[in-house]
């Protein structure tokens, strides 16, 4: 009996014991869950500005680029970088003796090609039209035989004189030489095609374009200012060679400059007409210029690795001092809110597109829907959802994700 009541104690002492370690265990496990440390910060009213930084080249608003026209010689050079010039100086001047001589010989094209069209629109060369009407009036005088002839035998044949194969054998005369009169005619009048005259004329027009590319090439070795301005490039000098095409000279009004920016594909959604840039050259440090886009992309392109679009900045900054053709740093305001409810971007989350929060409530957090707006590099705004104060989880000190109804201790 003894060792009956023995075993009943031992049994109870052990269920006791398990009974105390299922305690304990969820006592701790709700002991942690209240200890779960977190990182918090309160939603509260700030100015927010959403930025796009991308790099950028100044050039002069208006500018004129002068090209060699053809492969020739440097012969003069009449200006420095710098100089400011007024319109219609000459700049510089090309060894122009291959041009003239194309020249002459479009003229001399030229020259043929009008020679053939007088002559198919006026039925032939003076020659040959002088030949035509001698032929004509031999045809004229043969036909005037021919008929003479036979008029002569049907006389002689009405009074026996002649006999009948006679008289036919002249009718056959004149009527080959009329055919003949009326071939010559036709020929003395329409001796061209109406297409053989088109094709006349077509290589008239071909010859005048020549000669008007070859006055052009020629005028082009004397480069003057169209505008006045700064020259601010000149790629060739006295004695030198330049290559058809090459840059030669570059001019413009340096008082009024743009910047052509490019923006990464991904954020020209973001651009608009008439937004505001801020620029910034690393020469000048410390220094900004300010201006807004003008020409928004058209169209994306590549730019070494990237694919760009390219933006037109006007600058704002009177008389700016930024050299042409350097680079700078453009960073674009794509939208600002001076009083936006904001929280910290590590607080928000998003679950199947939809964003929402981990408020904290008391001790615990709650997820709490929110409607956002502008993004910043360390902000968001808030537009619904929140309140100014509410304290919202940024994280958990130890990694662990941020739940539903975790009880929480904030670390400030």
């Amino acid at each position: 009996m003894s060792e009956a009541n023995s075993h009943q104690v031992r049994l109870w002492i052990w269920r006791s014991l398990g009974l105390i370690a299922i305690v304990v265990f969820f006592a701790a496990h709700h002991f942690l869950r209240e200890q779960l440390q977190v990182r918090a910060e309160k939603a509260t009213h700030q100015v927010l500005t959403s930025t796009v930084s991308t790099n950028g080249r100044v050039e002069p608003s208006s500018k004129a680029s002068f090209y060699s026209p053809i492969t020739t010689m440097v012969t003069a050079v009449y200006v420095h970088p710098g100089d400011r010039v007024p319109a219609g100086k000459v700049l510089m001047v090309l060894d122009d003796v291959n041009a003239r001589a194309k020249l002459a010989s479009a003229l001399s094209g030229l020259k043929a090609a009008q020679a053939t069209l007088e002559a198919t629109v006026h039925n032939g060369t003076l020659e040959q039209r002088e030949g035509a009407t001698a032929e004509l009036t031999r045809a004229r005088l043969e036909r005037d035989q021919a008929q003479h002839s036979l008029d002569a035998l049907q006389r002689l044949a009405a009074g026996g004189a002649a006999a009948p194969s006679e008289v036919a054998a002249a009718r056959q005369r004149l009527e080959g030489a009329e055919a003949a009169l009326r071939a010559q005619q036709e020929s003395s009048t329409h001796r061209y095609s109406d297409a053989e005259v088109a094709r006349a004329q077509a290589a008239v027009t071909d010859a005048e374009a020549g000669v008007a590319a070859a006055r052009e090439v020629v005028a082009q070795t004397v480069i003057r200012a169209k505008t006045a301005g700064t020259v601010y490039n000149i790629d060739a000098h006295k004695g030198e060679f330049a290559e058809e095409g090459k840059v030669l000279l570059e001019m413009g009004d340096l008082t009024h400059e743009q910047i052509r920016a490019y923006f990464d594909e991904v954020d020209i959604g973001r651009l608009s007409m008439g937004e505001n840039i801020v620029i910034k050259w690393d020469a000048k440090p410390g220094r900004e210029w300010h201006g807004r886009i003008v020409r928004p992309p058209v169209s994306v392109t590549s730019y070494g690795t990237r694919n760009v679009g390219e933006v037109l900045v006007s600058l704002d900054d009177a008389d700016a001092g930024l050299l042409p053709d350097t680079n700078v740093n453009v960073t674009a305001t794509t939208s600002s809110d001076p009083d936006a409810l904001s929280i910290p971007r590590q607080a928000l989350h998003s679950e199947n597109g939809k964003p929402f929060v981990f408020k904290v409530v008391g001790n615990s957090l709650v997820r709490t829907p929110v409607s956002t707006g502008i993004v910043t590099l360390t902000h968001i705004a808030i537009h619904n959802g929140l309140q100014e104060g509410d304290l919202v989880a940024t994280g958990s000190l130890n990694g662990a994700p941020l739940e539903e109804g975790v009880p929480v201790r904030v670390i400030r």
